[in-house]
């Protein structure tokens, strides 16, 4: 979660706590966020609805560990979800370009397989096998529940081929939302030689796939 959703998750929050018939403390409130702010807003409401239709807990106030426990259950959906902007921007931009998702995660997970050229290079009979490699680590991530630190985008053949030179100016092709890739790239670590990206921000065309 953004700051900016503290509002609607303090709402959310004591919402919940309400229909439980409980009051809750600022602190624990503090609690609750420090302790599910690496999620998104839409998936703890999700998550705090599906507890409510719980069987078995549902008719107890959740706790951060009960909330945790169904975001986590769902990371195999987030991790099906990411490795489909991954097949599909190697499909429909590819080797050449320089990438930027909407994800840090996909970011540390392709930095961790050797990069977006080794990722494209991987032929059809190996791509299964590619696949759930991704899936595996990325899920990781997503379990330990701490924000890694990845590359602001991934680098393609162009860049590659004109780094010695200090030719290439990095044209990043946005993956998913614009908006979210964009942010991504501001807190990123670099992707390129200081020598490099000193005085050459990266050209930010358009959103794709």
């Amino acid at each position: 979660m953004q700051p900016n959703d503290k509002k609607r998750f303090v709402t959310l929050l004591t919402g919940i706590a309400d229909y439980y018939g409980k009051e809750l403390s600022s602190g624990t409130i503090g609690l609750y966020w420090e302790g599910l702010r690496q999620y998104d807003i839409e998936a703890v409401e999700r998550a705090l609805w599906q507890h409510t239709q719980n069987p078995d807990s549902g008719q107890f106030m959740p706790k951060i560990a009960d909330v945790t426990k169904v975001l986590q259950g769902r990371t195999e959906d987030q991790a099906q979800l990411a490795w489909s902007k991954v097949d599909g921007a190697v499909r429909q931009i590819g080797i050449w370009a320089d990438v930027a998702f909407d994800d840090p995660v996909i970011h540390r997970v392709l930095a961790d397989m050797g990069g977006w050229v080794r990722i494209c290079s991987h032929d059809d009979e190996k791509w299964p096998f590619v696949s759930k490699e991704f899936i595996t680590r990325y899920r990781g991530f997503k379990i330990a529940g701490t924000a890694p630190e990845y590359p602001r985008y991934l680098i393609g053949t162009a860049t590659t081929h004109n780094q010695a030179q200090q030719l290439a100016k990095p044209c990043v092709r946005l993956v998913g939302n614009a908006a979210l890739a964009r942010q991504v790239i501001e807190g990123g670590r670099s992707a390129v030689p200081p020598q490099l990206a000193a005085g050459r921000p990266p050209q930010l065309p358009g959103s794709a796939a």
